[in-house]
């Protein structure tokens, strides 16, 4: 009987160690991203108890509406941190794909054409500098630097004013909205191209080799080369893929403000660099996921929401409470990092 006992005790035992053990991985994996979510939901009740205003459903999925760019940019700028890398592009290429849309489109091009065309120079765009990054060994930071000089250059030399749209598919991509069912709240049919595009970068990097391999690459590079992976090819997709977000966030920031103008996106590459940091991403590469880039955004929207609810407030609190919070999540992603390194 004492055996018995004895032998229940030791099975309780370590079924706890195990559990203990499951749970430690759990939160060493997916700490950071319950973190982003967990901020973002602290940070929106705490808007809605301060403005009351803010629990209307419409205000969440303003969210979605106003920053459907910012998370198109920022989904791609998820992959590209996670093979180690950087692309500074993003927001000239917004720049020069809205004022060439608009231009294109006040000549008289059928908009059945010029969305394609902004896709493909956004894809070429990203080839170029994955090309230049990979086959010239040009730092990441340098070579999308100088891709920003160049797309936001082009942007001016197409128009230095802003160029309105007066076309009608534009407009009725612009003005249609599409309610949301059992909520009092709409959306706009451009709303639904970043959450798409989202769905399709989840499942490509958690459930596809080409995935796989943008992991290995952050990790180590030189080990993902003695593995025989395709690591020139997949960077080069990579910065492509990114280039492809940066085209489609160009083309729903024109079709929302109904114009092309080089200024836009100024500094936005810098704000999807934020959001995937505090959607969990280390900058060095090799963790992070979309998902948590999405809740990076919303918390940056939310933060942008209660600053608009307040009225008194300059906009540039924006930014210091997004520069704050990166910091913080900087600092909680080292710890993890150094916990499970120690693990």
């Amino acid at each position: 009987m004492a055996q018995q006992t004895k032998a229940v005790r030791s099975r309780d035992e370590s079924f706890l160690i195990d559990l203990a053990q499951r749970i430690k991985l759990f939160l060493l994996r997916f700490g950071p991203l319950l973190t982003t979510i967990s901020i973002f939901l602290l940070a929106y009740f705490i808007g809605g108890q301060m403005y009351p205003a803010m629990q209307q459903p419409q205000v969440f999925f303003n969210l979605f509406i106003n920053d459907a760019s910012l998370l198109l940019v920022s989904i791609g700028m998820t992959l590209v941190i996670i093979t180690g890398g950087i692309d500074l592009s993003v927001g000239g290429v917004i720049a020069l794909t809205s004022a060439a849309s608009a231009a294109m489109l006040r000549g008289g091009v059928s908009p059945f054409v010029v969305i394609p065309l902004m896709i493909v120079i956004g894809i070429v765009f990203g080839f170029v500098m994955g090309c230049i990054i990979q086959f010239l060994k040009v730092q990441p930071f340098i070579a999308t630097l100088m891709g920003l000089f160049f797309a936001r250059g082009m942007a001016y030399i197409i128009s230095l004013e802003s160029v309105s749209i007066k076309d009608s598919f534009y407009k009725f991509l612009a003005l249609t909205s599409i309610p949301i069912p059992f909520v009092d709240a709409y959306v706009y049919i451009s709303t639904f191209v970043a959450p798409l595009l989202l769905i399709i970068a989840f499942y490509l990097t958690y459930f596809t080799r080409f995935g796989r391999t943008i992991y290995a690459i952050g990790n180590n590079e030189q080990s993902a080369l003695l593995m025989g992976l395709p690591v020139a090819r997949t960077k080069i997709i990579v910065y492509s893929f990114s280039g492809l977000c940066s085209a489609l966030a160009g083309i729903v920031f024109s079709i929302s403000l109904l114009a092309g103008y080089g200024q836009f996106a100024t500094g936005m590459e810098l704000d999807a660099i934020a959001s995937v940091v505090m959607g969990g991403t280390l900058l060095t590469g090799g963790v992070g996921n979309v998902i948590g880039t999405l809740f990076g955004v919303l918390i940056h929207g939310t933060i942008v929401s209660i600053l608009q609810f307040n009225g008194t407030l300059s906009s540039w609190w924006t930014r210091i409470g997004v520069g704050v919070l990166t910091l913080i999540f900087i600092g909680i992603q080292s710890l993890f990092y150094m916990r499970k390194k120690h693990s």
